[in-house]
């Protein structure tokens, strides 16, 4: 989120309560740029809070209170000598809501399409074209809170995200090698349910553990990584789930600002069961060397009828490319499902 650039590895102290009958518990807070990490005193991460999902209790008043967005019971308390951190969060809030849907206007338009149910289906009689232009006016801010509904109902089936403390800098590390700066919190790695790799809206790529634990080599999960990214500028995830899901869900969150939960566990399921597509040679190829970043590693893991052309066409065969990440950090990241 652009509001945070300023505030990046932003971290503070707190209170945090999981239950209003639960003990208060000391706890560190770091600010990502997609989510609140709340930290025990040792560094354990104990929850992740969504950034689109925070909701301020007091606001004005200090300490500040805050909780999940629909779960009051769960209470984080930043002390007022935190300013930054209250401040950067304040700043998320108002990001946010300039972006969200206001109320009023929202009621007037399901209104109009009531009495225009006529007009709309002339101007968006074709499915494909109701579904690019539900695409192209979703905001961010709902494209992130879709992935991580989406998210937490894999990690329901397959397992909790691998979330290691010691590993957790070389995952950012290897995602701004490969991803940018601006989406170091963008990998996530997960025990099961996935394949190789998965795109989520709002922009969350899922790892299967595999591929940090079998490599010898980072160079080949950062081209999973690279693989996976190029998927997304080919098609956007978002546009994939309301292909599936058909022409009442898309109108559904275009007149309301949400899915039905029975699209969600769905697309969950599927997102689990299907294989990556595959992406053409040339521009893979390309993005590898604009990415400084050997082929030859990734084509030998894949093991696939690319695999030879792959090869022959490194950009990088002839000279060293630049390092994905250091020895010591791609050991700590291989050890980010605990063993």
């Amino acid at each position: 989120m652009t509001a945070l650039n300023k505030y990046q590895r932003l971290e503070a102290t707190g209170f945090w309560r999981p239950s209003p009958d639960a003990e208060r518990r000391d706890v560190v807070v770091s600010l990502g740029d997609a989510s609140l990490t709340i930290m025990d005193t040792r560094d354990r991460i104990l929850t992740h809070w969504s950034l689109a999902a925070v909701a301020r209790v007091n606001k004005g008043a200090l300490p500040a209170l805050y909780h999940p967005d629909g779960d009051p019971d769960e209470t984080l308390e930043i002390p007022a000598s935190e300013t930054d951190m209250i401040d950067a969060l304040d700043r998320v809030h108002r990001a946010i809501e300039r972006r969200r849907p206001r109320r009023g206007k929202l009621r007037g338009w399901v209104t109009g399409s009531i009495a225009g149910l006529v007009v709309l289906l002339a101007v968006f009689w074709l499915p494909g074209a109701l579904l690019r232009h539900t695409v192209e006016v979703v905001p961010m801010v709902k494209r992130v809170e879709i992935g991580e509904a989406l998210l937490e109902r894999i990690t329901r089936v397959a397992g909790p995200a691998c979330t290691a403390p010691q590993a957790q800098e070389a995952l950012r590390r290897l995602s701004a090698r490969i991803l940018g700066e601006e989406r170091r919190d963008a990998l996530v790695v997960v025990r099961d349910g996935v394949r190789t790799t998965l795109h989520l809206p709002g922009g969350r790529i899922l790892l299967n553990r595999a591929l940090v634990e079998r490599p010898e080599d980072p160079d080949v999960t950062a081209g999973y990584v690279l693989v996976e990214s190029l998927r997304r500028q080919g098609r956007d995830p978002l546009e994939g789930l309301l292909h599936h899901a058909g022409l009442w869900a898309s109108l559904k969150l275009l007149t309301t600002g949400s899915l039905p939960e029975s699209v969600l566990e769905d697309y969950a399921q599927t997102l689990m069961a299907e294989d990556p597509p595959a992406e053409p040679l040339a521009r893979m190829v390309e993005a590898f060397g604009a990415a400084d970043l050997r082929t030859t590693p990734y084509a030998e893991d894949l093991a696939d009828d690319t695999t030879p052309a792959l090869i022959a066409a490194d950009p990088h065969k002839s000279d060293d490319s630049r390092p994905v990440l250091t020895d010591a950090d791609w050991v700590r990241l291989q050890g980010i499902c605990g063993g």
